[in-house]
């Protein structure tokens, strides 16, 4: 049974990422022992989003394109409204999540990144939640949309807000150490 602490989890994010929904899982993952990469298109830091404005920087580990997604137990998709909406017109970072998808890996979402997973044609036929403004975004899209802090549908797992950020990383860890998920295709 893999562990956290031996664990390899990738965030997948550009600027604009809501601050909160990076850092706490990245720090709180590291912090279990978990070794946390934050991949971006170009491989550069991203600018976080804080309030009503721009916050702190985050440090990018690699590019989209040098990830490989054998390498990670685990994709966390932090939100905010801008980062998600860049990231799922970039065929790239779309590739990517349906990759880990593909590939029986543990997907988190939380907030608006559910959208990413819309993009990625694998919403249709899980449970799933997401910040209250999307939700139709994701019933559009063929989700059994409910709200509560954590929803996990073999092995995708989505949240609603920061306020969820506990939840969120406690199911991650969880399932990370449950394994592999197989999936039935959506």
């Amino acid at each position: 049974m893999p562990k956290i602490d031996t664990s390899k989890i990738l965030i997948l994010s550009t600027d604009g990422f809501e601050q909160s929904e990076l850092e706490f899982p990245r720090d709180q993952l590291r912090a279990k022992g978990a070794t946390v990469h934050v991949a971006t298109p170009d491989g550069e830091n991203i600018k976080g989003w804080e309030g009503d404005g721009w916050g702190r920087e985050a440090e990018a580990d690699l590019s989209i394109a040098d990830v490989k997604i054998e390498d990670y137990d685990c994709l966390v998709l932090p939100g905010g409204q801008i980062n998600p909406d860049l990231l799922r017109v970039n065929k790239d970072a779309v590739e990517l999540v349906r990759g880990f998808v593909k590939h029986d890996k543990i997907v988190a979402a939380i907030c608006h990144a559910p959208w990413l997973l819309i993009e990625a044609g694998v919403a249709e036929g899980r449970e799933m939640t997401s910040y209250h403004s999307i939700r139709t975004d994701l019933k559009n899209a063929g989700a059994n949309v409910v709200d509560k802090e954590v929803a996990i549908s073999n092995g995708i797992i989505t949240s609603r807000s920061p306020e969820d950020l506990k939840a969120f990383v406690s199911k991650i860890v969880e399932e990370v150490e449950e394994g592999e998920h197989e999936r039935s295709a959506a």
